[in-house]
């Protein structure tokens, strides 16, 4: 018998409710359930046997380098790959790794002695969990699905153009967009071409080369699949740190021109803006096409650590011990999160207006959710209404 909880979501054209959900925190929570049109899964786990492990082996890919589809040490590309089966068989669920981004040529030769910038570093094996786990007590959604780990080596979520590398000595490669094509067409000459539904997700950085993509992963599958995007812990705000600075603006402008990622955005709102901003999920996120489910935490550490209160924003270390601990935080600070918290809630207001779009948002102090098994799909998962936060995800 499938989860009697999902089958009591509404379907994902409409608003299922609005909740209240408090943790450390009282904050509005906007929940949109998201549905597939397909037939049950139920009974797969006991008709097929499932994986002994969730480890699942790296694989370079091929043809890179003849496309110039190369990480930014001029390494290979990888992705981590686990078949389907069952009723799973022509579904397919593509997670990209997050990891930030380099904006100059000191950081980026940085990273490019690391797995963010290079497969020689990359592990050969990774677990599968959370989102990807095989298990159907873990993922009863997508547990039978082709499964796909894209591992995040360019430094700008996949957006990056050889037009703009130095030609003066530094050896680095600023290919994201090849990887991206060359990686997809991969991907369909090995299944993805006969799917009949499939979902393109990522956490952090790699959640915003998701939306990025998005609609280019719905061009790319066949017309009659059905086909979504979603973003966990990728809604990054254009919002002023604590000292008035805007310090996430000007990081984003300088891998806007560093790695020359225009022709990778959105055409509306580089003709509108014509700049970094079109970086930022609130300025095209309301131009894509395909159905679009956000995951973000209110309280995202990642965004208060980075955005709100960036290191050198705070001297004289006022908010060290509350940018680690939020129970740590003074009134004053608690006050200026909320509003933090509020600039959020702002910011996803047109989204929310989009029929094909969704949103789930808790008050947790975290930054990605969906590829952990704790914040996924278990006893201790953030809650609403009794339901389990990520069932609202639902592909049935």
């Amino acid at each position: 018998m499938a989860n009697q909880r999902l089958r009591a979501l509404l379907r994902w054209t409409k608003w299922a409710d609005w909740a209240i959900a408090a943790v450390g925190f009282t904050i509005i929570i906007f929940v949109l359930t998201f549905f597939f049109d397909s037939s049950s899964t139920d009974g797969a786990a006991s008709s097929v046997n499932l994986p002994a492990s969730d480890l699942v082996d790296l694989t370079l890919l091929h043809n890179a380098e003849d496309r110039g589809a190369l990480c930014l040490d001029g390494s290979l590309p990888g992705y981590h790959f686990q078949k389907g089966f069952g009723s799973g068989s022509n579904n397919w669920l593509l997670h990209i790794e997050g990891g930030g981004w380099c904006n100059t040529i000191e950081s980026c030769s940085t990273r490019k002695t690391t797995a963010l910038g290079s497969s020689n570093f990359m592990e050969r094996q990774v677990s599968f969990s959370g989102i990807l786990s095989s298990d159907p007590s873990q993922n009863p959604d997508f547990f039978s699905w082709n499964k796909v780990k894209i591992r995040y080596c360019d430094g700008a979520s996949f957006a990056g153009r050889p037009e703009s590398e130095f030609k003066n000595g530094t050896n680095l490669f600023f290919r994201g967009q090849l990887i991206w094509e060359a990686l997809m067409d991969e991907l369909l000459s090995v299944g993805m071409s006969n799917a009949k539904q499939a979902f393109l997700t990522g956490c952090s950085a790699g959640g915003l080369a998701a939306v990025i993509h998005c609609d280019d992963f719905r061009e790319r599958l066949p017309q009659h699949a059905t086909v979504k995007c979603l973003a966990d812990a990728s809604f990054f705000l254009d919002e002023s740190d604590v000292q008035g600075n805007r310090t996430m603006r000007s990081f984003y402008d300088d891998v806007f021109h560093l790695q020359g990622v225009a022709k990778s955005l959105d055409r509306n709102c580089l003709s509108r803006m014509g700049n970094s901003r079109c970086l930022f999920p609130r300025e095209f996120i309301k131009n894509i096409r395909t159905p679009v489910f956000i995951v973000n935490p209110a309280y995202d550490f990642w965004q208060i650590r980075n955005i709100l209160v960036p290191d050198v924003s705070d001297p004289q270390g006022y908010w060290q011990t509350c940018r680690l601990n939020i129970h740590s935080c003074n009134p004053n600070q608690l006050e200026i999160l909320k509003g933090f918290r509020n600039s959020l809630l702002n910011a996803l207001s047109e989204f929310q207006q989009k029929n094909e779009a969704g949103m789930f948002v808790n008050s947790c102090y975290i930054h990605c959710q969906t590829w952990m098994a704790e914040t996924w799909h278990s006893p201790s998962s953030p809650r609403i209404n009794s339901k389990s936060s990520f069932l609202t995800v639902s592909l049935h």
